[in-house]
């Protein structure tokens, strides 16, 4: 027989694992009900920005379908008791609607308008892309209300987040920049 220590040990383990793998489970279901996404809101067919309730979504999700309800929403507080008729856009497909997905897939497989440098992946926490307006000016998504950005993506040309600093800095301090032709150099050699 084992003794009373050992098998108290194996039966914290247990649990243990148990907790892990539910705070696992709510933690990916918190990631994936996060963020702004934009929908056509059913009452003007106007596109409006709602965030999910990631966390009632995450709890209810471990018994299968997540219960899905708005944290808010750029027509609230006016319409604050409506419906949330819009969540029926959400529940089929949550990440088509996440406007970090469309930006990212938006951005795919373009190149810099300035640089000329392709898009393959960026971090939109800490090095986002830009835009550059028809009349020139460099903008950062921080400009637009989520809600704008189905006209902003067929008026705006996109730009590497090093031209969106290096532009950004020499339309706001003109007097602090030198341009220089570049060095002659040796040819490119024919390899």
């Amino acid at each position: 027989m084992l003794p009373p220590e050992v098998f108290l040990l194996g039966a914290l383990v247990l649990v243990g694992l148990a907790a892990l793998y539910v705070l696992a489970r709510l933690a990916t279901a918190w990631l994936e009900y996060r963020g702004k996404r934009v929908v056509v809101c059913p009452e003007n067919r106007s596109l409006v920005a709602v965030e999910l309730d990631a966390v009632h979504a995450a709890l209810t999700a471990r018994r299968g379908r997540a219960d899905l309800r708005l944290e808010t929403c750029t027509r609230w507080p006016e319409k604050l008791g409506c419906g949330q008729e819009c969540l029926g856009q959400l529940e089929g497909a949550p990440e088509a609607c996440l406007l970090r997905n469309m930006l990212s897939d938006w951005y795919q497989g373009k190149h810099c308008a300035l640089c000329g440098r392709p898009f393959h992946w960026f971090h939109w926490h800490d090095h986002q892309p830009g835009l550059r307006a028809p009349n020139g000016a460099i903008r950062g998504w921080d400009d637009f209300k989520p809600e704008q950005v189905i006209d902003v993506l067929t008026t705006h040309a996109p730009i590497c987040w090093d031209c969106r600093v290096a532009e950004g800095f020499r339309n706001e301090h003109p007097e602090l920049v030198i341009d220089r032709p570049p060095r002659p150099g040796p040819p490119p050699s024919m390899a």
